[in-house]
């Protein structure tokens, strides 16, 4: 079985009219399933095994259209022969694959972004005109204290409007509260989002020039306009409710109590999925000041992923999770870029941290001999074509100083069936 990932498309696909190609051996009348793309990516796994395991690719599926030794698929301009929801007539360049059609994403061929490789035949699932065009950058202009929320989608590489039902990409995008709710008519809200270059002197953007940053302080580095240090201070937002299904407890910190919400930051899109994607995933790195006085104790701070609806089988939306399954906070066990006078490995609460990662990545971000997650990427199915809504947050529990701060980046979407909610390291970080 082939493989294929998913990169943004290129803005808005130009539809191309044209006939299924009856001369190439991958395109078959079947005996009852999908047709099969000719662009398939070599290399395997499933998305469940997460960054570094199965590419993230193009599944064309079981039965359907196709067959391996099927007759040639004949498709007439007004029929909908795939049942994609277009004709030839209406843009679709194959006619005898569901998983090309003018609302389909470009899926480029070649190595995978997973960590898995392979080469695979282009093929041009967006009906455009082009086969295997780069993914469209957008963020590259963007100011740090940008007020349009539209900023922090393309800011994570989402450069994709959707105007209409059947049209993939970003249908809205609000600054909101942890909750959901609208923030306060205060300025100091908007010190906690911000569209950064990189984060102090070893952090970089993962995908484009820009990245999304929200944060219980100011989400600046700290050479930006309008930064505060993160050892101290108080936005004043207090008391502003926490997220469906939080607070959460980590077990690894028995008797805790989580305190109330405050100076919270959140990005809300809604997006509309393409026809051919399964998943998405994105890049996150939390970092917090909490770490390590303050791990195991009231004040938890968090970020999250919420998504909605609630992924099969979860009582609430969140999607990010340390290895252990425990939300991202304070009080997770994913802080590897850590250090202490005696270590590592450090304690902080009554746990035993390893520290692999030194504290290199802390160095000119304010959070010098504290600690952070380094880049870790999340991975959630979406069903093709649906439309769902994401709200990244961040948020300090119990006051609203010794701040936390997260990065977000590099969303793409997954074409492979049978992606599955989880969170892992990224090995090998740009």
């Amino acid at each position: 079985m082939r493989y294929r990932v998913i990169l943004l498309a290129l803005g808005l696909p130009a539809f191309a009219a044209g006939a299924c190609n009856t001369d190439d051996a991958s395109v078959f009348m079947g005996d009852g399933g999908n047709a099969s793309s000719s662009s398939g990516v070599g290399g395997g796994g499933g998305s469940s095994s997460g960054v570094g395991g199965g590419s993230a690719g193009f599944d064309p599926g079981e039965g359907g259209n196709t067959s391996s030794g099927g007759t040639p698929c004949n498709a007439g301009p007004d029929e909908d022969q795939d049942q994609d929801g277009f004709s030839i007539n209406e843009g679709d360049c194959n006619d005898c694959d569901p998983n090309v059609n003018p609302n389909a994403v470009e899926v480029v061929a070649g190595e995978g972004q997973g960590g898995a490789g392979g080469t695979a035949e282009p093929a041009d699932e967006n009906c455009d005109g082009q086969v295997d065009e780069p993914p469209e950058v957008c963020d590259t202009n963007l100011t740090v204290d940008t007020a349009d929320p539209m900023d922090g989608a393309r800011a994570i590489g989402l450069c994709k409007v959707s105007t209409a039902a059947d049209e993939w990409g970003v249908a809205d995008a609000q600054w909101t509260l942890p909750a959901g709710n609208a923030p306060p008519g205060d300025p100091n809200f908007d010190l906690g989002h911000g569209v950064l270059t990189g984060f102090g002197t070893n952090v970089n953007v993962q995908e484009g020039g820009k990245m999304l940053a929200l944060s219980s302080g100011t989400a600046r580095q700290p050479n930006d306009p309008g930064y505060q240090p993160v050892s101290g201070f108080s936005k004043g937002i207090t008391a502003t409710g926490h997220p469906f299904g939080f607070p959460k407890e980590s077990p690894s910190c028995s008797g805790t109590v989580t305190g109330s919400c405050n100076d919270g930051a959140a990005l809300q899109l809604v997006l509309r999925a393409p026809s051919n994607a399964n998943g998405f995933r994105f890049d996150f790195d939390f970092y917090t000041y909490e770490w390590p006085v303050y791990v195991c104790s009231t004040y938890n701070d968090f970020f999250a992923a919420v998504l909605e609806p609630f992924p099969q089988g979860q009582s609430d939306g969140n999607i990010t999770f340390d290895q252990l399954g425990n939300p991202i906070s304070v009080n997770n066990a994913f802080f590897e870029v850590c250090g202490c006078g005696n270590g590592p490995p450090c304690m902080a609460g009554g746990i035993s941290f390893t520290c692999a990662f030194g504290t290199a990545e802390l160095l000119g971000t304010g959070f010098e001999d504290h600690a952070a997650t380094s880049w870790l990427q999340t991975q959630a199915p979406v069903d093709p074509g649906a439309e769902f809504s994401i709200r990244f947050l961040a948020y300090d529990s119990g006051d609203g100083v010794l701040d936390s701060t997260a990065l977000v980046d590099n969303f793409q979407w997954i074409a492979e069936p049978g992606t599955t909610v989880g969170t892992e390291p990224i090995p090998d970080p740009k």
